[in-house]
């Protein structure tokens, strides 16, 4: 492991850049050949090879994207190398998260300037913080980059994504099985055509004639061209004329109380004038 040199590490970060963009246009037009090869197959009905060869373009797509990631690290580094140049046993933290991009990925990238400034990086920060790093204790790696490093088959749906993307650019007609692109969807036998939605309500096969004696349908129903029968009118309860009786009762009660009060307010009538003479003239014998 070669000892920290900023002038080296310098010198690597731009030799890593210009490495980087090479294999990306590399990669692209493998790529590009790949895809072609994958229209051929499909036009001559290889269904399972074209398959085969996507899934690995797919593979091939998600390491371009870990070199386009590493390429940016790599130019903030140098946007930022006098904060990667101090003497310090941790990164700053504006620089931090590209250079544990550098240390966590390089290994699995083919460029040899990548892994010498690898090389650097963990002679600059110590064996521990670089074994953190290497497993990524407590995620300090971008999610970003980690993504990419995950190794896992396609799922079908991508694949067929791919097949379809490469069949119209290369005018092949060919389209994904049935059984691959069909999704469940729920029953719309019971679901209600109305705008709030919802479940249908079970309707009874009864008709009007058909329904038991005292039993009918009702008018707003009947207008809806529903069958829902209508319950019979059922004779009052001994509880039910009971209240009747009572509630009669006191609105009578109330009703001869109020006409009381109207005998007792009405005011007295005026006396004529003769009843008054009498008065005024037993007044004057009294005196």
């Amino acid at each position: 492991m070669p000892p920290w040199n900023g002038t080296k590490a310098k010198v690597q970060l731009r030799l890593s850049v210009q490495r980087l963009r090479t294999l990306q246009e590399k990669k692209e037009a493998q790529a590009k050949m790949a895809r072609r090869d994958v229209a051929m197959l499909l036009e001559r009905g290889k269904i399972e090879t074209a398959r085969i060869k996507v899934e690995n373009i797919i593979n091939e797509d998600v390491y371009l994207e870990l070199l386009e990631l590493l390429e940016l690290y790599c130019e903030l580094l140098i946007a930022r190398f006098g904060l990667l140049d101090q003497n310090s046993r941790e990164p700053d933290a504006a620089v931090s998260e590209g250079v544990n991009a550098v240390i966590h990925a390089a290994p699995r990238t083919e460029l040899k300037e990548l892994h010498i400034l690898r090389d650097l990086l963990m002679h600059k920060y110590g064996r521990e913080y670089s074994a953190a790093i290497m497993e990524n204790r407590d995620g300090v790696v971008s999610e970003r980059v980690t993504k990419k490093l995950v190794v896992e088959t396609p799922p079908a749906v991508l694949v067929n994504a791919y097949l379809s993307e490469i069949a119209k650019g290369y005018g092949v007609k060919w389209s994904p099985p049935e059984d691959d692109v069909e999704e469940q969807v729920p029953s719309t036998d019971d679901v209600d055509d109305t705008p709030d939605g919802g479940v249908k309500e079970p309707t009874s096969p009864l008709d009007a004639e058909h329904l038991p004696p005292g039993v009918g349908v009702s008018d707003s129903v009947a207008r809806e061209g529903r069958k829902t029968p209508r319950l019979p009118e059922l004779p009052p309860t001994e509880d039910e004329i009971e209240g009747t009786k009572e509630a009669s009762a006191a609105a009578e009660d109330k009703k001869a109380v109020s006409e009381k009060g109207k005998v007792q307010s009405k005011p007295a009538e005026p006396e004529d004038d003769f009843t008054m003479l009498a008065k005024r003239f037993e007044a004057l014998k009294k005196r």
